[in-house]
């Protein structure tokens, strides 16, 4: 799992990115809340832990940018402001989540994982005659297992995760490689991995835009 912290606080946010990530959680911190506008691939992240109180901007002021822009990330609110009004105001602009400090890390961890699942897809997916189980990562054709490259597999969840649309070839190479100096061909190689297991034409190219998983 990746998430995005936005906190400007030097010890706690460097404290929360190494517990997390010893919990197998990748943390990209954010501890200049101007940094934000410059992230244009939300699709990366599970769940934004975002501050409320920050350096430059009023946390309740980028959560409103977010959602009116469309982005639809679950949002927790980590905080030291307790006053239900402020509840009040970030889960009325779209706030899923909302833990005061202190806090226990674990609790933190806890709400993370939960808010996770809510960008939901079902454990078990067919297409055409394969069955993907995304939880244990295992292709099946029948009774026979189909083996993939970890990286294959990466691609083909995101394809998954995002069923029916477009996804532009810099998304994919944002989610998979991240910040990897890798270009345009990789990504068709491993397309063309996944087309030696799935249905005929159950990827579709989109010349200079992206890919779509049917």
């Amino acid at each position: 799992m990746k998430i995005l912290l936005i906190e400007d606080d030097p010890i706690l946010g460097e404290s929360l990115k190494d517990y997390l990530e010893e919990n197998s959680i990748f943390v990209h911190w954010i501890q200049d809340d101007r940094e934000v506008e410059y992230i244009y691939n939300f699709d990366q992240y599970e769940v934004v832990v975002l501050d409320l109180i920050l350096k430059y901007s009023r946390g309740e002021d980028i959560l409103r940018q977010l959602r009116n822009k469309g982005i639809k990330n679950p949002v927790l609110i980590l905080t030291a402001k307790r006053d239900i009004k402020d509840k009040e105001v970030c889960f009325s602009y779209g706030a899923d989540d909302y833990l005061t400090k202190p806090f226990n890390p674990k609790e933190l961890l806890l709400r993370i994982n939960a808010l996770s699942k809510r960008k939901h897809i079902d454990s078990v997916i067919k297409i055409g005659d394969l069955e993907i189980n995304i939880d244990k990562k295992i292709i099946k054709k029948g009774a026979e297992e189909i083996k993939i490259s970890k990286t294959a597999w990466e691609l083909l969840y995101y394809l998954i995760k995002n069923r029916g649309a477009v996804v532009e070839t810099e998304r994919i190479l944002n989610y998979v490689w991240g910040d990897r100096p890798v270009g345009d061909e990789i990504v068709r190689t491993y397309i063309k991995e996944l087309r030696k297991i799935l249905p005929k034409d159950s990827i579709k190219t989109y010349k200079g835009r992206g890919y779509k998983l049917e």
